[in-house]
């Protein structure tokens, strides 16, 4: 709990340093300028600034070392009673005026108001201003005349605001608006010159009415005079040209006659060229239409052949075409049928000759695993088969009669017809060729040829060998 307490407090502190430093983050309104004083940054040729002067935006002061006051940019009007201003002709006059002056945003000037201004109260700055406007005023109104004064006002207005403005922006501040109200003195100097120029006003008018009288009456009688003269070189002037519009108008009647015989002709030319051209443009609209014609009938027969022609074309393609994808398909069957037969009938040889040799290895390992010896027991249980074949050579040979002319023994002591029985046996293949040409060897048990010894050297007949 302990530690909790101090841990509330550290950032309760903390927390609290925070605010005062936000707090210091300083922003200044749009119509005041806010003065940062204390420890500001000095000048770039390295002169201390006394303070820094920000308008518009915000900043931060720096706790201890700084500190910031603000100037109110509203305008203040001052009204300034100038009395007995003595002028250039040393006639004393009342300039009373009306002066709005504020304090300046430009950066130098507005320095200056940091450093005269800060901390003063509006009537104080007001009663500053008008000491300087009261001097300005009489040091101005000293080098002018009253005439100037009263007759060319922007002329004043124009070296009071230039003047007054110069001597305000020592202190920070810019004159806004001058407006002087009325101009007076004690001795009458002006309402004289008022009068005056009333007076010569009048003068000149009468004078002026007068003068216009005289010209008018002169100028009537000079209008009478150039009446009659005029009037009279009018009527000279009308009766020649009368006869010159009389003669004009005979020449331009004879034109006109001339023109229009002109202009029938023209027109009777232009209109048989005008049938001519519509002539030849009917002629030229026909024979276009008859073109038009022509060609509109060559493509509607070009186009019922060329489609036909087409349609034809495309009809035999596709008969084509679908013709040859049916024997291609009909081959490609029957390949398929072919090929699944030639499978089928490998498949069923395989197997066949799976089996046997299945059985040719069940068959030499019951003959011990002795290949001669399963030779043997096929051929054994193939004998009577094989002796059967023999048999059947000539079991079907019809001999319906033999003649035999035996005249007796041959050089071997056999008859004809032993020789020939003998011959017609051995017409049947032996066994032991059988074998030979199958690339195997007659069991022993089966016999072998006269001549021949067996394995001890011994004839097929039981004799012996002799070397």
């Amino acid at each position: 709990m302990e530690t909790l307490g101090l841990v509330i407090v550290a950032a309760l502190i903390v927390f609290i340093i925070l605010v005062y430093i936000v707090s210091r983050y300083k922003k200044c309104p749009s119509d005041k300028i806010m003065v940062v004083y204390g420890k500001v940054k000095n000048n770039a040729d390295g002169t201390q600034r006394p303070a820094k002067c920000i308008h518009g935006g915000a900043t931060f002061i720096v706790p201890v070392f700084q500190s910031c006051a603000f100037l109110d940019l509203t305008p203040i009007s001052i009204q300034v009673d100038l009395k007995s201003a003595l002028s250039r002709q040393n006639i004393r006059i009342d300039v009373p005026s009306t002066f709005t002056v504020g304090i300046s945003t430009e950066h130098g000037i507005m320095q200056n108001a940091a450093e005269r201004l800060l901390g003063l109260k509006l009537t104080e700055i007001q009663e500053l201003s008008k000491d300087i406007i009261f001097g300005q005023m009489r040091l101005i109104i000293a080098t002018m005349d009253i005439e100037e004064i009263n007759t060319d006002r922007d002329k004043f207005l124009e070296q009071v605001s230039r003047n007054v403005e110069s001597e305000l922006s020592k202190i920070g501040l810019r004159l806004i608006n001058v407006n002087v109200t009325d101009i007076s003195d004690e001795s009458g100097y002006i309402v004289a010159l008022g009068k005056e120029a009333a007076a010569k006003a009048i003068n000149d008018a009468k004078k002026s009415v007068a003068e216009k009288e005289r010209d008018g009456s002169i100028g009537e009688a000079h209008a009478q005079m150039d009446r009659r003269i005029k009037v009279s070189e009018s009527n000279s002037i009308a009766i020649k040209g009368e006869n010159e519009a009389q003669m004009q108008i005979a020449m331009s009647n004879a034109a006109l006659r001339q023109k229009e015989a002109e202009a029938k002709r023209i027109a009777i030319a232009a209109e048989k060229v005008a049938d001519a051209k519509a002539l030849e443009e009917a002629y030229a609209a026909e024979k276009s239409a008859e073109l038009s014609r022509f060609s509109k009938e060559q493509a509607m027969l070009e186009a019922d052949i060329i489609v036909k022609a087409e349609i034809r074309k495309r009809e035999v393609e596709l008969n084509a075409e679908a013709e040859a994808e049916q024997i291609r398909r009909k081959a490609r069957g029957d390949a398929d049928a072919i090929f699944m037969k030639m499978q089928a009938q490998a498949n069923g040889m395989q197997e066949i000759l799976t089996k046997q040799a299945a059985g040719f290895e069940q068959v030499v390992r019951a003959a011990g695993n002795s290949s001669e010896a399963a030779i043997k027991l096929m051929v054994a249980d193939k004998l009577e088969e094989l002796m059967r074949v023999q048999v059947d050579a000539i079991k079907n040979i019809k001999i319906d009669k033999i003649t035999v002319w035996d005249g007796g023994n041959n050089k071997d002591g056999k008859s004809q017809t032993a020789n020939f029985v003998s011959g017609l046996f051995k017409s049947v293949p032996p066994l032991n060729e059988m074998f030979n040409m199958a690339g195997m060897k007659l069991p022993d048990y089966l016999g072998t040829k006269i001549g021949e010894t067996d394995a001890e050297g011994t004839d097929n007949d039981g004799a012996s060998d002799k070397q």
